[in-house]
């Protein structure tokens, strides 16, 4: 894709910062705002009032300058449309929401959709566990420790977490702890009759020990003007319905249990910070990853952080190679104490790409 001609044909003075209407565009779009640029949001009719109005720029308030309503997300792919964009120098900024509405599409997404995107497009794709590059590939290249996986379920010998895609919701995940096969096989069997996930997709599954330890998200940012990777902030994930079952008193939870399937549907994030004397290794681990990928931006490495002997340690349980959905990070002091105030990852996205257009640098971050 030649996205310097597409480039060649922009007013840089005029430059359109623009996403979906879902994850985190608020947070991109205050981030344009602030730097001064113009933002847009893609919506679909009964999902944009959120943006329509509540957030839409009037009166020095908002930050949702024009909204594009198109019949469904996938739409983007429409070459009308694409022109429409490109007529107002849209740079289009990726998240997890741009992959699902676009059913996954990423044969389309790197060849059919010609709009710059910040970021590396063709890294997206690493976010599909059935794919032979994914992001287990790409942690196994880097050194970075994950979790034990267990291509033949017979050979379960400890307490592990099942990742399968739901039956419905495609772009959910069903995950649920197994001790040993016996267990694996039989609820397995249970959640294929009630219609959870298909015996389709469960071979697609992935099986990996469960790591006991903190969840924390290390949210970094790496600029390819600079070469300069950094901490944006830390976070940890609020989910459904597991919260709510260990609020309820131990004797009640196998009843509970009983009757209930355990959810862990994200449902929201709070920030969190590290013990100082984690920075370094957590640091370490970015490094690695920047070293064998062509990351561009914001990248996190969802982890859980183990106890010693000999000391504590960090394992990468998943990775988002793109515009992380917690805002939330901007709480977090790993920013300031770079830049001497917060940043929201927003904030960052769009001093890169002001960093871009003043140093005639576009292309190191557009693809």
């Amino acid at each position: 894709m030649n996205i310097k001609s597409i480039l060649n044909g922009y007013n840089l003075s005029e430059l359109t910062i623009a996403t979906i209407g879902s994850h985190s565009a608020l947070d991109i779009c205050r981030g344009a705002k602030d730097a001064g640029l113009r933002t847009l949001v893609v919506v679909e009719p009964g999902r944009d009032k959120v943006y329509r109005q509540y957030y839409k720029t009037e009166n020095g308030f908002g930050c949702i300058d024009e909204c594009l309503a198109v019949k469904k997300f996938r739409d983007l792919l429409n070459p009308a449309v694409q022109k429409k964009l490109i007529s107002q120098n849209v740079v289009f900024i990726p998240h997890r929401s741009f992959e699902v509405y676009l059913d996954f599409d990423y044969e389309a997404i790197e060849k059919k959709f010609r709009l710059p995107v910040f970021g590396n497009r063709y890294l997206l794709q690493s976010e599909e566990r059935g794919r032979k590059q994914n992001q287990y590939y790409l942690l196994e290249k880097a050194g970075i420790r994950y979790p034990r996986q267990f291509k033949n379920p017979k050979e379960i010998d400890r307490l592990c977490l099942v990742k399968v895609l739901e039956k419905e919701r495609k772009f959910e995940r069903a995950f649920f702890l197994v001790k040993d096969y016996e267990d694996y096989r039989r609820q397995t069997v249970d959640k294929i009759k009630a219609g959870l996930f298909t015996a389709e997709q469960l071979k697609k599954a992935v099986v990996e020990e469960f790591i006991l330890g903190v969840q924390v998200n290390f949210n970094f940012f790496y600029s390819p003007i600079t070469k300069r990777l950094e901490l944006m902030g830390t976070d940890t994930r609020r989910q459904t319905n597991i919260e709510g079952i260990l609020k309820i008193p131990v004797n009640y939870q196998r009843e509970v249990l009983d009757k209930v399937t355990v959810k862990y549907e994200e449902a929201g994030h709070m920030a969190v910070t590290v013990p100082e004397s984690m920075l370094e290794k957590a640091y370490e681990l970015g490094e690695k990853f920047v070293k064998v990928t062509n990351v561009i931006g914001p990248f996190a490495l969802q982890s859980i952080i183990t106890a010693g002997p000999p000391k504590k340690d960090i394992v990468v349980v998943d990775v988002s190679p793109r515009m992380p959905g917690s805002p939330g990070i901007a709480a977090t002091p790993y920013s300031r104490y770079l830049y001497g105030r917060p940043l929201s990852v927003g904030d960052r996205v769009a001093m890169e790409i002001q960093a871009a257009v003043q140093t005639n640098s576009l292309e190191k971050i557009l693809t």
